[in-house]
C-alpha cells in the first residue's frame, strides 16, 4: 500500500520533530508495507473531576482547587498535584484580579493535565484506601463551617507552636533566624515565592535549620499560631500611592488564603508602610482587630527603655515609657502606669533618650529580633506590654479606622488590652490625630 506522506504529516501536527518521524515511518512502510497508521492515542478523552472552592474573598483571592477522584481512581503526585489532590498551577500562584478569571484557570488546567495526567485507574485492592482520601478531600472542601471540627482541632493541637513567615527576602530570613534562635516554635514555615536563586532561602536550604520548612504552598501554613508578613512589592512605581497599591495588590492574593488556613492565629505585619498594611491585612482577613497587629514602634520602644536605663542611667526602670503613633518622624514618647517622677523630669528624660534613638537605624536583623520578641509574647502568652500597631479608633479622640502604635498587652489571642497612659499631653494627642488623618486619607484612595 502506498505511503500517504502528507496524511501522516498532518496526523503528526503536534510532534516537535515531525519531519524526522515521517522519514522514519516511510522507511518502516518500505520494509513492512502492510502497517497501518492511526492516532488513536491522541484521540482519547479523559474526564478529570475537579472541585473549585471559591472563597468569600473572590475574585481577589484565587479559588482552592482539588482533584475529586472516584473510588477507582488514584492520584498521580507531580509538580501540579500533591498526594491529597490539591492542585498547584502558575495561574493560581500569580492570580491577580481582574485579569485572572476562572475560565483562564480551567484552560491552563487542561493544558497542564494534557502534559501530565493527574489520575490513573486503581486496582480493586486499593479502593478501600482511596475511600479515606476521598473523605479527607470532602471534609477539607466543605467550607469554613467545618473548621471547628474535632479533626481540625486535634491537628492544631499537634502543632500548637507553629509559626509562618511570609516572604523570603532579607527581613523574612532575619525573622526566621531570630525565631529559630529563640526556640519558640515547634515548627517554622518560611513561604518564599521568589524564583530560583533570587531569594535568600537557598542558603537556608543548604544549611538546614531544625524544624524549619521552606515552601511556596500557602497551605503549608495551616494551623499556624502566628503568621508574619514581611513581603514588600518590588515594583518600579512612580508615586507613593502606586507603591502602596502594588503592596495591597500582593496582599489581596495572600491574606485571605493565609487567614483561612490559620483562623485562630495572630497576624503580625512587618511590611511597609506598616500602619496601612496592617489595616489592609485586617480588612482582607476579616479577623477581629485584636488578632491583627503591626510591628509599629516595638523596636523603638525597647531601644528607648534600654537607653533610659542603661545609657542615661536614670533612676527608673524605663519600662513605663513607650514610643507610640506612626512609625517614622511623627512617633512620640509617652509614659504610662505609676508615675515614678514628675512630669517635667519625664519630658526631659524622654527627649534626651529620643535624641539618642533617632541616630539608630532599623536593620533587617534588628527588626527580625523585634518580630521574634512579639511572636514570643503571643506563643507563650506572656501578657507583656508592646507598642504595636493596633486599631486606634476610640483612642486619643480618633474616629477613623486606622492602625497606630499604642502600648498593648499581648497574649495568645493577640491584643488583650490597650494600656492607658498616665498623662494625655495635648501635643501627643495632636500628633496622633494628625497621623491618623493622613493615614486615613491615603487608605481612602486604595483599591481593596
Amino acid at each position: 500500500m502506498e505511503f500517504d506522506c502528507e496524511g501522516v504529516r498532518r496526523l503528526l501536527g503536534k510532534y516537535k520533530f515531525r519531519d524526522l518521524t515521517v522519514e522514519e515511518l516511510k522507511n518502516v512502510n518500505m520494509v513492512f508495507p502492510h502497517f497501518r497508521y492511526s492516532m488513536d492515542t491522541y484521540g482519547n478523552t479523559y474526564n478529570i473531576p475537579v472541585r473549585f472552592w471559591i472563597l468569600d474573598s473572590h475574585p481577589f483571592a484565587p479559588p482552592i482547587c482539588f482533584l475529586k477522584p472516584t473510588a477507582n481512581m488514584g492520584i498521580t503526585v507531580g509538580k501540579h498535584v500533591d498526594a491529597q489532590g490539591r492542585i498547584y498551577l502558575p495561574y493560581l500562584q500569580n492570580w491577580s484580579h481582574p485579569k485572572s478569571v476562572i475560565v483562564g484557570l480551567i484552560k491552563e488546567m487542561i493544558v497542564k493535565f494534557q502534559e501530565e495526567l493527574p489520575l490513573y485507574s486503581l486496582p480493586s485492592s486499593d479502593e478501600a484506601r482511596q475511600v479515606d482520601l476521598l473523605a479527607y478531600i470532602a471534609k477539607i472542601t466543605e467550607g469554613v463551617s467545618d473548621i471547628n471540627s474535632k479533626s481540625w482541632t486535634s491537628h492544631e493541637n499537634k502543632t500548637a507552636n507553629k509559626i509562618t513567615v511570609v516572604g523570603g527576602g532579607e527581613l523574612g530570613i532575619a525573622c526566621t533566624l531570630a525565631i529559630s534562635a529563640k526556640g519558640i516554635a515547634d515548627k517554622l514555615v518560611l513561604l518564599d515565592f521568589s524564583d530560583g536563586t533570587k531569594g535568600g532561602t537557598m542558603d537556608l536550604d543548604i544549611f538546614s535549620l531544625p524544624n524549619v520548612e521552606i515552601s511556596k504552598d500557602l497551605s503549608a501554613s495551616a494551623h499556624s499560631k502566628v503568621v508574619i508578613f514581611t513581603v514588600n512589592s518590588l515594583g518600579s512605581s512612580e508615586s507613593y500611592l502606586d507603591v502602596v497599591q502594588s503592596n495591597v495588590d500582593m496582599f489581596r492574593a495572600l491574606v485571605p488564603a493565609l487567614a483561612h488556613h490559620s483562623q485562630r492565629g495572630v497576624l503580625i505585619v512587618a511590611s511597609q508602610p506598616v500602619e496601612i498594611m496592617t489595616y489592609v491585612t485586617w480588612k482582607l482577613s476579616t479577623f477581629p482587630a485584636n488578632q491583627v497587629i503591626g510591628i509599629g514602634c516595638n523596636l523603638d520602644s525597647q531601644r528607648l527603655q534600654y537607653i533610659i536605663t542603661n545609657v542615661l542611667n536614670a533612676q527608673t526602670s524605663g519600662k513605663e515609657v513607650w514610643v507610640i503613633g506612626e512609625q517614622g518622624e511623627d512617633k512620640v514618647p509617652t509614659w504610662g502606669g505609676q508615675e515614678v517622677m514628675n512630669h517635667s523630669s519625664q519630658a526631659q528624660l524622654s527627649n534626651r533618650a529620643m535624641e539618642l534613638l533617632r541616630v539608630k537605624g532599623q536593620r533587617s536583623w534588628s527588626v527580625g529580633l523585634s518580630v521574634a520578641d512579639l511572636a514570643d509574647s503571643v506563643i507563650n502568652n506572656k501578657k507583656k506590654v508592646h507598642s504595636v500597631s493596633t486599631l486606634a479608633k476610640g483612642y486619643y479622640d480618633i474616629n477613623s479606622e486606622v492602625f497606630l502604635s499604642l502600648p498593648c498587652i499581648l497574649g495568645t489571642s493577640g491584643v488583650s488590652e490597650v494600656i492607658k497612659t498616665a498623662v494625655k499631653e495635648v501635643t501627643v494627642t495632636e500628633k496622633l490625630q494628625s497621623s491618623a488623618s493622613s493615614i486615613h486619607g491615603l487608605q481612602q484612595q486604595l483599591k481593596l
